[in-house]
């Protein structure tokens, strides 16, 4: 039977409800999916042994499940199928610069995931998150390089944290104080823009002469991340 499409709108919790810059605020799950789909690290917080923990690692989404990689012996892995975590994810986009200094800020995208995970260890699932999580950080590698023997699979492991419960904030546009007094300083202001892009491939030394990157490497080269 097959699952029923997720809602368009963002459940509102207690964790998820924007009490500040609300403006800046989305329930629009189309937007927490573009900010999952253009990143692949984010940061796991979770407490182990009583001390909070904020670990980056790397992460897939597929739509309605993030998928979080690491190693079986990560304490904040081990942790959290027993605990409530935060994941979050950002995205900075540029600074704002205003007249003055307490107007500055910047321009972003951020999503923020609640809720308990679970491990995954059904097998076809594991495998199915995995090419997931290798995808969303490099499209087209699952199919081309080695994939994981079970050796590698039993040492690997991988958290599924539903989607349900999020928040997403977004900030665009110039600075506020263009109306207000200190638009008379004569100062100038406006944003400065942030863009990450892909650079050139660099080989391994070890490489044998003659092997060349497949297409999907070669086209990445100066695309923008995002």
């Amino acid at each position: 039977m097959s699952q029923p499409a997720p809602s368009r709108s963002l459940s509102q919790t207690d964790r998820t409800r924007h009490r500040r810059l609300r403006e800046q605020g989305s329930h629009d799950r189309g937007d927490l999916e573009a900010i999952l789909a253009a990143g692949f690290v984010c940061h796991l917080g979770v407490t182990v042994d009583g001390s909070l923990m904020v670990v980056p690692t790397v992460y897939g989404s597929d739509g309605s499940t993030l998928y979080v990689h690491g190693s079986v012996a990560s304490r904040s892995l081990v942790a959290s199928p027993t605990a409530n975590v935060c994941v979050t994810v950002t995205h900075v986009d540029g600074l704002v610069l205003a007249r003055s200094v307490f107007e500055h800020g910047i321009n972003y995208r951020s999503a923020m995931i609640f809720g308990i995970p679970r491990r995954v260890t059904d097998p076809d699932e594991k495998w199915t998150g995995l090419r997931c999580l290798t995808e969303q950080v490099t499209p087209g590698q699952w199919d081309y390089a080695r994939r994981p023997n079970r050796k590698e699979l039993a040492a690997t492991s991988l958290l599924a944290l539903s989607l349900d419960e999020a928040s997403v904030k977004i900030r665009t546009g110039a600075p506020d104080d263009g109306d207000s007094p200190d638009a008379e300083l004569g100062l100038w202001a406006g944003e400065l823009p942030l863009h990450t892009l892909w650079g050139t491939l660099c080989a391994d030394p070890a490489l044998p002469t003659g092997i060349q990157p497949p297409p999907h490497l070669e086209a990445r080269q100066g695309t923008a991340l995002d």
